[in-house]
């Protein structure tokens, strides 16, 4: 998807309805971004940390400590930590209240193959999105400063006041930061990178060449290789650096009109002549 304009450059099955893991982060993000302070300031509680499903991702939130809301950011968008997501969660008036929003901005923005059951992505039953929807929530969420900033972060403190309890995170988007035998990409920007053992691997991933950026979504990968949804996307998105301003030129081709009627248009109608029959 050319980011700009929202076209779809190519597709195979992209409304397919398919188990998004964390990927459903951004929508997350989407939503809730916009309603919390970055410097607030909150410390953690039980009642935060007690609906995260057993065998979540997690970022290390501790119950007692205290956090910014960017802190709480770094920690989804670098560790994907479903602790930091339900915290958040519960600032924003809790878990159904903020599905229930997620929800409605998936409606909102045309999301329409998304129905939301967690606000971390992890499976749940009846949760699902598709290739479409969370490149189209990825595009939104490259419009809001914040989403950018936290999505291509590559190491952070947490906290990042520091403390007895601070340590180092880091992006766990190999195409981002270039680990365990990935690469990273030239100009990538984020995402978000995903998994449980029903989605397997997914990943949204956005990259800027000569201005115009490129989005990709990965779901339901065929090889069980974690490394392999990512060098699918770096193809993608080789082929969506070039691909995307060829399509841009033919659209804008397209539109224009031809040169014979061009000068239709410019010249005026000739006066009929002396005589002439109606």
């Amino acid at each position: 998807m050319d980011a700009r304009t929202g076209d779809v450059l190519a597709s195979k099955a992209p409304h397919r309805r398919l188990p998004p893991a964390s990927t459903l982060k951004t929508l997350f993000a989407l939503t809730v971004l916009p309603k919390l302070r970055q410097d607030e300031v909150h410390r953690a509680t039980y009642g935060d940390l007690s609906d995260v499903s057993e065998g979540s991702s997690l970022v290390g939130v501790d119950e007692g400590n205290r956090y910014t809301v960017a802190d709480l950011w770094r920690g989804v968008f670098l560790s994907s930590g479903n602790d930091a997501v339900h915290t958040l969660a519960h600032m924003n008036g809790g878990v159904s209240r903020t599905v229930a929003q997620m929800q409605a901005t998936a409606r909102r923005i045309g999301a329409r193959d998304t129905q939301v059951r967690s606000p971390d992505g992890y499976d749940t039953r009846g949760q699902f999105s598709s290739a479409h929807d969370l490149a189209l929530i990825a595009r939104e969420g490259l419009k809001n400063h914040d989403f950018r900033r936290y999505m291509a972060t590559k190491s952070a403190r947490f906290p990042a006041a520091g403390g007895p309890k601070a340590f180092g995170i880091e992006n766990t988007n190999r195409l981002l930061v270039g680990s365990h035998g990935v690469e990273p990409y030239p100009g990538l920007v984020g995402v978000k990178n995903g998994y449980t053992s029903k989605a397997g691997c997914t990943l949204v991933s956005a990259a800027s060449h000569e201005g115009r950026t490129v989005l990709v979504t990965v779901m339901n990968p065929q090889d069980e290789d974690f490394n392999a949804v990512y060098e699918e996307s770096r193809a993608l998105l080789d082929w969506g650096a070039e691909a995307a301003p060829l399509h841009a030129r033919q659209a804008a081709a397209s539109q224009r009109p031809s040169a014979p009627q061009q000068l239709a248009a410019a010249a005026p109608a000739p006066a009929p002549a002396t005589g002439a029959e109606p």
